[in-house]
């Protein structure tokens, strides 16, 4: 009797350790089928359809080789034609990736069962995001690079659909307080499409560097990369009296963009304009509205030196850089910036007001000659653009004035961006200051966290963030999704700008991802420290272990 009864608790707990795998994913799938039995993939051969994209093959076949290795049991690849009447026929076994062209562009289907696991995508997106949630259901050993056959390498039969709720899951990564090597910003790529992150902001220029070679404007990056020096601490009257500085070459943000592409990331570069552009003013005095001496500045903050849109010669440069940068990154949309620009140097500039004149701006009572001014300027860089086949987005305070059909705002001042954009029939990505500034600490107490700017984001308070609170139901479509920044004026290592990131990033992948209403703080917060922790120690990232606190 006793020997039935141990036998019945360990079935028990088999299956409950079954059912937790598929509770384990991040993000947690749409649906998820928990079925009898199990599949061994240790030495199962790998099969994609013909018909799936090249990448698409390549990223099955490293997943294939890298399983075979840490499991110690070699899983072969192949790419035959004719695959899915094969396997309609019941002829063949093996991790099989089908093509299936009525699931949309990020949606898969994962079957396990009967000794095959049959994956079905629409392209190279589907696929990759199936491989993320196989790997997820597999031992934490498959994310090193240390041999683990001692290790359960199996699936639960199970039947999982899924796609995201948002279209945009971005992050941000501000390159120009603290500059990152191409290595680390990798890294950073490489940890978002574990958790099915989309979209890299990335931060380029700004007051403190500039940090994108322009081969028209090569002063750019002899001068504007460059700082004398940085404060320190919160001190702003201090200076460490080191130069700072770097910059990416066209040839290292080529790789950046198709290394991020491999793993289904979309790069979309910031050019801040037209403030934060006193970096940009020290290359180039002559753009600027007082003739400068300009300087990168030393310090964090915005400077009152802005570009000076009065003059035409602005506009040249803007577009000459600009034509650069739309080369380099594929996407369909350029950042533009637009925010925090500073009125006062245009209000006392000959050449501005001027302009002004021409165009007949004035004060209006909701906003200023020089607020349409700078919507002018977001108008004329918005045409350029659109001359290039490309979109902009712009910080919220694009919206002040009136804002030209086709730009995108990200709403960070809050969620009210967002809604105003929405409701004026403007698309709109959320990334308000209140949830998603990740160089905000971590917890309420100060003690023990390493420096960030005076705030608190929690992972509690960026999973409990409802991306379509205040928007008009019938507009809800504007709503592009939701993106996490990080800004590095206290950052300057690697260590801590990860400890930074993870794992609140993992909260917003579920922010981004999931069905409303199937979030789960409870099962979210289990997850971490039983399945993510390990996972994050075995791929190698620095992490905050502590939570709820």
């Amino acid at each position: 009797m006793k020997r039935i009864l141990t036998i019945g608790i360990l079935c028990l707990c088999a299956a409950f350790a079954r059912a937790g795998v598929l509770e384990d994913i991040v993000p947690r799938p749409a649906e998820a089928v928990l079925q009898n039995g199990n599949v061994r993939v240790s030495g199962l051969p790998f099969k994609c359809d013909a018909s799936l994209p090249k990448e698409a093959q390549t990223a099955v076949a490293a997943f294939a080789s890298h399983l075979g290795y840490v499991s110690g049991k070699s899983c072969p690849f192949a790419a035959p034609p004719g695959l899915e009447a094969a396997v309609a026929a019941g002829k063949v076994k093996g991790a099989l990736f089908l093509r299936d062209a009525s699931l949309g562009a990020e949606a898969y289907t994962i079957e396990v069962a009967s000794g095959r696991v049959i994956v079905r995508a629409s392209g190279l997106s589907g696929v990759r995001y199936a491989l993320e949630t196989i790997r997820q259901m597999l031992p934490a050993a498959i994310y090193g690079e240390q041999i683990a056959e001692k290790e359960r390498w199996t699936l639960p039969c199970c039947v999982i659909r899924d796609e995201p709720r948002f279209a945009w899951r971005g992050m941000h990564l501000d390159c120009s307080r603290h500059f990152w090597q191409v290595e680390e910003i990798k890294r950073y790529l490489d940890v978002m499409a574990m958790y099915k992150l989309n979209r890299f902001h990335w931060h380029l220029t700004d007051d403190q560097g500039w940090r994108i070679e322009i081969k028209a404007y090569p002063l750019l990056n002899q001068i504007a990369c460059w700082r004398e020096g940085t404060m320190v601490g919160h001190d702003f009257s201090s200076n460490d009296g080191i130069r700072y500085g770097g910059f990416y070459t066209q040839e290292e943000i080529r790789e950046v963009v198709a290394y991020a592409a491999a793993r289904g990331i979309t790069v979309v570069p910031e050019i801040d304009l037209p403030g934060h552009m006193l970096a940009a003013l020290s290359a180039y005095p002559e753009l600027g509205c007082t003739g400068g001496p300009y300087f990168a500045w030393t310090r964090w903050g915005v400077s009152d030196q802005v570009l000076c849109v009065g003059k035409e010669s602005s506009f040249t440069f803007l577009e000459g850089v600009l034509s650069e940068v739309a080369a380099l990154f594929p996407g369909e949309y350029i950042h533009i910036g637009g925010d925090e620009c500073p009125k006062d140097e245009w209000k006392k500039c000959p050449d501005c007001q001027a302009l002004i004149r021409a165009l007949g701006l004035k004060d209006d009572g909701r906003f200023s000659a020089e607020q349409y001014l700078q919507n002018y300027v977001t108008k004329r860089i918005q045409a350029f653009l659109a001359t290039k086949g490309k979109k902009i987005i712009g910080w919220d305070e694009i919206l002040e004035g009136e804002l030209a059909p086709g730009a995108t705002v990200m709403s960070w001042r809050g969620t009210a961006g967002a809604v105003e954009a929405s409701a004026k029939g403007f698309d709109a990505i959320l990334s308000p200051v209140s949830h998603c500034y990740f160089d905000y600490r971590q917890a309420e107490d100060p003690a023990g966290e390493p420096d960030s700017f005076d705030g608190v984001v929690t992972l509690e308070k960026i999973y409990s963030l409802d991306p379509l609170a205040g928007v008009d139901p019938a507009q809800a479509h504007h709503i592009l999704g939701v993106q996490a920044n990080l800004w590095t004026e206290y950052i300057s290592t690697p260590e801590h700008l990860e400890y930074m990131l993870l794992p609140r990033m993992l909260a917003l992948a579920e922010v981004q991802w999931c069905p409303a209403g199937q979030r789960d703080l409870e099962r979210f917060l289990r997850v971490l420290r039983e399945h993510e922790f390990p996972v994050l120690d075995r791929a190698g990232y620095n992490y905050r272990k502590i939570i709820n606190q």
